[in-house]
């Protein structure tokens, strides 16, 4: 396990292009022969499960990302199939459309100024080395994380993403996530597990918390609880990519600002859909397939695997699979 004082050092590595050459003759499972990362920043992936890379995404962009996101809020634009999600005890409390009382919009693959994310050259150049070349964006959201009501409700449960997912590898998906401010343990900042992507999907489900818990904020029922956390504190335009199966999660927001920050989950394309029927994520399955019944009216025609064709769109290559 690598020390706090040595994450300090590695979590944040430049990203210098090597040779391919340099790699071998050592194999790497979770990340792909490239000419992008490092050998250095290989094998912290390898071990960790996630990779900060310092200033990758433009001022200029995260502020059309976020002029976008206000204009969502104040209901000036409504892209087809877009989520808006509002914090539990927040959204009864304050009716006026804003930012103080939206936690997240998710599904944003129809907004032509928030997909632009998922195609930024900056960030598929490394998505590619965890996907290969042929990518899927697959789940899109922007996360707004308001200044906590007292209930402690911004928080978000430790969890793993693959929870969510109906399609496999595992070693083939990789998120990207974006600071669109300074994100530190005072608003929120990430918090990881190092190490767990090398596990399995543990069972999910919603946290007994005194305060509530957001909508399919669901987390792990049972985890080592002296694992080494690491807060990731990261700066504006800072983005960090990581496994599915890696267990991590988000402290509340102590501070009166918010803390933003824009995501893309991405895929394989020769990654197939599975049947989760029978596995510790029929409660998510269960859950989505209702939302979608209650947005669409398609009780009863749908399943897991549905809701993800219909959110997967191709950024790069061609699409085989999803």
């Amino acid at each position: 396990m690598v020390m706090r004082s040595d994450f300090l050092k590695v979590a944040y590595p430049t990203s210098g292009a090597l040779q391919p050459t340099s790699f071998h003759p050592q194999k790497f499972q979770f990340t792909q022969d490239n000419n992008v990362l490092s050998l250095e920043q290989r094998r912290f992936y390898e071990e960790n499960g996630f990779l900060v890379i310092k200033n990758l995404v433009s001022d200029a962009d995260i502020e059309r990302f976020r002029n976008e996101f206000e204009k969502i809020c104040r209901k000036e634009v409504k892209p087809q199939g877009l989520m808006v999600m509002r914090d539990v005890t927040l959204a009864k409390s304050e009716y006026v459309p804003s930012e103080r009382v939206i936690t997240k919009v998710q599904d944003f693959q129809e907004d032509q100024e928030l997909f632009r994310y998922c195609t930024l050259p900056e960030i598929l150049k490394y998505v590619e080395c965890f996907t290969g070349p042929n990518i899927m964006a697959m789940h899109t959201m922007l996360i707004n994380k308001p200044p906590d009501s007292g209930k402690k409700t911004s928080r978000h449960p430790l969890h793993q993403d693959l929870h969510y997912f109906p399609f496999r590898p595992s070693d083939n998906i990789v998120c990207a996530w974006t600071a669109m401010e300074h994100i530190h343990r005072d608003n929120g900042c990430l918090v990881v597990l190092p190490g767990t992507h090398k596990g399995t999907l543990k069972p999910h489900d919603y946290p007994q918390w005194e305060g509530g818990v957001n909508i399919m904020f669901h987390g792990i029922q049972d985890y080592d609880e002296n694992n080494n956390r690491v807060h990731l504190e990261m700066q504006k335009g800072d983005t960090v990519f990581f496994h599915p199966l890696l267990i991590h999660g988000s402290g509340r927001n102590k501070t009166q600002g918010f803390r933003k920050a824009i995501s893309c989950h991405f895929a394989g394309a020769t990654c197939k859909y599975i049947d989760v029927k029978g596995t510790s994520q029929e409660n998510i399955e269960k859950e989505i397939v209702g939302i979608a019944d209650k947005f669409y009216g398609v009780k009863g025609e749908v399943d897991l695997k549905d809701v993800w064709r219909f959110r997967a769109r191709l950024v790069k290559g061609q699409r085989i699979n999803l």
